[in-house]
């Protein structure tokens, strides 16, 4: 079962006095802007607080804060380094943690940005991620959601989505880009991936990306999901220079365009998860744009 948490500032601060009585002082505040499958919250000025939502996200929680531990100094950016675990405790029944914050804004929430700049510093990081030794990291599966998998892990779920949109876009061009997408497979070496590169776990400072956060459904395999900003963010010639400084084969960019629509129509077409009111405009942009 999947049932989210309620999770508030009075719980974390519970959490905080029962577990890390050190830290008690300090006080406890909610961040502007929540993800969906975690909850994060401010402790003092220097730390932050994580917690998955619901039973499917906590296998997360030891996943990723080996990952960080691996991925910390490794990266041309910073990523939040873990300095603490938590464990269920009352009125909260999974594992969580404790990290550095880090200072900077979310792409989307930034000033207007240089997006062909943006585009070379997310190329050059993810250039460095895939060149990693893979020893420390976890092979796709469900614990990535399949993030890292081969797309077609999701061919049910677009075709259903197609169904249940019938008459309110073009399914016979969707249908095609997923063949696209589906036609091919990653056959290099795993190589290690984010699984949710986006406008919300990436920070800028002073115009520059300087930081990579929310690893949760990061992994081994193929690179692909990694590439979506193409379509949810980037276009014109910032897209074509994130191509260029990511510097991967045609086959892996149709992989990565099927990740996108699969985004795109899941979310049109049930509702869920956020961003629901951009998920036209990427669609528009993955059915329309150039590879």
């Amino acid at each position: 079962m999947n049932r989210p948490v309620d999770i508030d500032e009075r719980l974390v601060a519970d959490l905080i006095a029962e577990q890390f009585p050190r830290w008690a002082h300090l006080p406890v505040r909610a961040v502007a802007r929540q993800g969906w499958d975690n909850r994060t919250f401010r402790l003092g000025d220097e730390l932050s607080v994580r917690l998955p939502r619901a039973e499917a996200y906590a296998a997360a929680v030891p996943k990723e804060s080996g990952a960080l531990e691996f991925l910390d100094g490794r990266l041309p950016v910073a990523v939040p380094s873990v300095v603490a675990l938590g464990a269920p405790g009352p009125g909260y029944p999974f594992p969580w943690s404790i990290r550095r914050w880090l200072d900077g804004d979310t792409v989307e929430r930034a000033a207007p940005l240089d997006r062909v700049r943006l585009a070379v510093d997310l190329g050059t990081v993810l250039r460095t991620v895939r060149a990693l030794p893979v020893d420390a990291g976890w092979a796709a599966g469900r614990h990535s959601f399949f993030r890292g998998s081969h797309p077609s892990v999701y061919s049910d779920e677009v075709h259903a989505a197609l169904q249940r949109l019938d008459g309110t876009l073009d399914a016979e061009r969707c249908r095609s880009v997923w063949l696209d997408a589906t036609s091919s497979a990653w056959e290099s070496s795993p190589v290690w991936f984010h699984g949710d590169v986006a406008v919300g776990n990436l920070l800028v400072s002073d115009g520059r990306l300087s930081a990579m956060i929310d690893f949760g459904t990061c992994g081994v395999g193929d690179p692909a999901c990694d590439l979506v900003m193409a379509w949810t963010y980037f276009d014109g010639d910032a897209r074509d220079t994130f191509r260029e400084a990511v510097d991967l084969d045609a086959a892996t960019w149709r992989r990565a365009r099927g990740w996108a629509l699969w985004k795109a129509l899941v979310t049109l077409s049930d509702g869920s998860g956020p961003g629901g009111d951009d998920s036209r405009r990427v669609l528009h942009e993955v059915l329309t744009s150039p590879l």
